[in-house]
């Protein structure tokens, strides 16, 4: 594809732009609405291949792919009168939005794909989950890191769901680090090993050789450290809450699919 479009530049819609355009090979022409001045302005003048355009419609007329990238609640505003002809593939990267209720609010007959692009694409190293399976779709997030057809919406709610315990990570290893300050460690001293030391975890997850539970045996040492905080701490009871809280978020997304209500 040459020609991408993006409605909605935030987090998800920059990290797409810069995966996109900031690589050896040649970049695809890409398309970025008007909102979000300071950002589409910063990516513009970054990259060559990014034009700013001066509303909605003109991006998707110019665009062979459109990527919708607005927040869930935003989209009647930012898609309302928008005309989609059926030569373009609209890639809808919006959480808890079904196809069926895309559809309708763009009221148009263009292949129609979800999608859960990660800020790693940015670096092209992120796996991007997608339905239904398009072979249009499928070559750009391969090109982004790699591309994971799932065989129906359920599915797709799954890995949305597992998507959400991404800030979770974030709090863990914050609480690590506000744990250590408060048994007098410097806070930069602090930040720059927890750091590490989980940078560390996940380069180990590249061995596909290993099983998560055998990359957790491995680094644990029977009666250690590491089996004391995972036995006290992270019990059946921690993670049947765990589960449950997952299974929560699935019956929402779950039900937001089938009452077409987001």
């Amino acid at each position: 594809m040459k020609r991408i479009g993006i409605i909605g530049v935030g987090e998800i819609g920059r990290a797409i732009v810069t995966g996109l355009c900031d690589g050896g090979d040649k970049s695809p022409e890409v398309f970025l609405s008007p909102r979000g001045a300071d950002t589409v302005a910063e990516l513009s003048e970054r990259f060559e291949s990014v034009r700013v355009c001066a509303d909605n419609q003109e991006v998707v007329d110019r665009s062979e792919v459109v990527i919708i990238a607005v927040r869930g609640q935003d989209r009647h505003q930012a898609l309302a009168g928008l005309k989609v002809d059926t030569d373009k593939v609209v890639v809808n990267v919006m959480a808890g939005v079904g196809i069926d209720d895309l559809r309708q609010t763009l009221a148009t007959d263009a292949p129609l794909v979800r999608a859960i692009p990660l800020p790693a694409v940015r670096e092209r190293r992120s796996v991007t989950v997608t339905y239904p399976s398009h072979p249009t779709v499928h070559s750009l997030f391969t090109h982004l890191g790699g591309a994971l057809p799932v065989e129906d919406e359920a599915a797709f709610n799954v890995f949305s769901a597992l998507t959400g315990t991404l800030t979770t990570h974030y709090s863990y290893l914050a609480t690590l680090t506000s744990w250590a300050v408060g048994h007098g460690i410097a806070s930069d001293d602090a930040d720059s090993y927890v750091r590490s030391l989980f940078q560390g975890v996940g380069r180990s997850l590249s061995d596909e050789t290993r099983s998560l539970h055998e990359l957790a045996a491995d680094h644990e040492t029977p009666n250690g450290s590491n089996e004391r905080i995972r036995t006290t701490w992270f019990t059946p009871a921690n993670s049947e809450a765990l589960n449950k809280a997952l299974d929560d978020l699935l019956t929402g997304l779950d039900g937001q699919r089938d009452s077409g209500q987001r």
